[in-house]
């Protein structure tokens, strides 16, 4: 059995309980961790190379935190890993009620287990 695939949870830095995606990529058996925009790239210098990122929009609209997204989404493109938006228009919460499983999958389902 090979390694949980790694993804990397991107936020504006609320960790409120309901906007938690940590525990429902544990139960999809990914492992992840979970950083602050302006703690991303210091993250993914030192992880593993992630199977995909999920980009968690603010609670609210953010001019600084669109452009760091946008540069942050370009370079991961870059580097042929593929990102998720999560955002809040409709939804109860962020991230939910997403069906990670059929996002998620559909990214990282081909991947190799490193």
């Amino acid at each position: 059995m090979g390694a949980l695939q790694q993804v990397l949870v991107v936020d504006d830095g609320v960790r409120a309980v309901d906007r938690s995606l940590s525990g429902e990529l544990a139960s999809l058996g990914y492992a992840s961790v979970t950083a602050s925009m302006e703690a991303a790239d210091d993250v993914l210098a030192v992880i593993a190379r992630p199977a995909a990122v999920l980009l968690q929009a603010p609670t609210r609209r953010n001019p600084t935190y669109a452009r760091r997204a946008a540069r942050l989404r370009g370079h991961l493109r870059d580097r042929g890993i593929p990102v998720i938006l999560i955002g809040d228009s409709g939804e109860a919460r962020a991230g939910g009620p997403v069906d990670l499983a059929t996002r998620l999958g559909a990214y990282v389902a081909a991947q190799p287990d490193l």
